[in-house]
């Protein structure tokens, strides 16, 4: 422990002085790999050469906005430092705790909405076929339901559908009701549980005994989670750390969101092209851009890249109103 503290005494003198959510990204971020130094380096000397390595990665990171950690395999998540010049990676429970950091301080106490409201939002869609580049973009609204006792009204690539209200005992994923969002648990272990549990009591098991399409399945259910709009205090941060939890994840770094925006992907390598469909970040203040996903055309012949983010988003109460 002192040679952390005077390794960060010796980092604040010599750093170019910097103020406010740069501070405090760097910070975060040299903590996490002065946690994880052990891991990579051993102790010691070597130790000691990493974390001055990590300290000025840190900094240059806070000021310019590129690279976040120490070489690893190349998974962004471990591994033994490489025998070449080490590589900055981005790993994936630095980003998702980034992320969970960065909503806590912008989280504000949202007005629940009445099982007879709408939760309105609007979402553009950037579209790439795959063989000829051709680009298309939409604009899709969605008003679902609150209490999933009214039809809902969405619109995928521009074309309007209806969602007929749900049956007694027929629910969805995410739940619409605030009621049920409410008792979803914020501990990130057990909300990794309690989703694949549809919401009941877990069984007893740890997220070490999930099998492979558990862990995907898990990742799923918590980007599903993650596209709604609006969700109770504490829920988000907290379904952002769940996805620190499950086995699999990695990054994608220097990807782009349907704005333009260059941004890290975080990706599940349990189910065919990982790098197909991933959450996009920021890759310095962490904050949450928006997917990426993929569509084949019913012929089966074209292959489509969608990137999408949310715009506006709102409480109504009537479809087809905005907010």
């Amino acid at each position: 422990m002192n040679d952390e503290l005077e390794l960060v005494r010796e980092w604040d003198a010599d750093a170019t002085p910097f103020n406010g959510s740069a501070k405090d990204l760097a910070r975060h971020r040299l903590l996490n790999a002065m946690a994880h130094a052990d891991e990579r380096t051993g102790t010691g000397v070597n130790r000691r050469h990493a974390l001055r390595f990590v300290a000025a990665a840190v900094v240059a990171t806070a000021v310019t906005g590129t690279a976040v950690l120490i070489g690893t395999d190349g998974s962004g998540e471990g591994g033994a430092p490489a025998a070449s010049t080490p590589r900055l990676e981005y790993a994936a429970v630095t980003v998702l705790n980034g992320a969970a950091a960065w909503e806590r301080e912008q989280e504000r106490e949202p007005v629940a909405p009445r099982d007879d409201q709408f939760i309105y939002s609007k979402r553009i869609i950037k579209e790439t076929e795959q063989k000829t580049g051709k680009v298309q973009t939409y604009t899709d609204e969605m008003w679902e339901s609150a209490g999933v006792s009214h039809p809902s009204l969405s619109m995928e690539l521009g074309r309007e559908m209806w969602e007929e209200p749900a049956g007694k005992g027929n629910g969805v994923w995410p739940p619409r009701k605030w009621s049920k969002l409410k008792k979803l648990p914020q501990d990130p272990q057990s909300l990794v549980l309690a989703i694949l549990a549809s919401g009941s009591r877990p069984d007893g098991r740890s997220i070490g005994d999930l099998d492979e399409p558990q862990r995907y399945e898990a990742y799923w259910l918590l980007g599903e989670l993650l596209k709604n709009p609006v969700l109770p205090p504490g829920l988000r941060p907290a379904a952002y750390e769940a996805l620190a939890h499950v086995p699999g994840v990695k990054t994608i770094p220097g990807v782009q969101d349907s704005a333009g925006r260059t941004g890290v992907g975080i990706a599940h390598t349990g189910r065919g092209s990982y790098k197909s469909k991933y959450l996009i970040f920021d890759p310095v203040s962490y904050e949450f851009l928006g997917f990426r996903d993929e569509r084949t055309s019913a012929s089966g012949k074209e292959t489509y890249a969608q990137l999408s983010h949310v715009v506006e988003w709102g409480i109504v109460d009537r479809l087809r109103q905005r907010p």
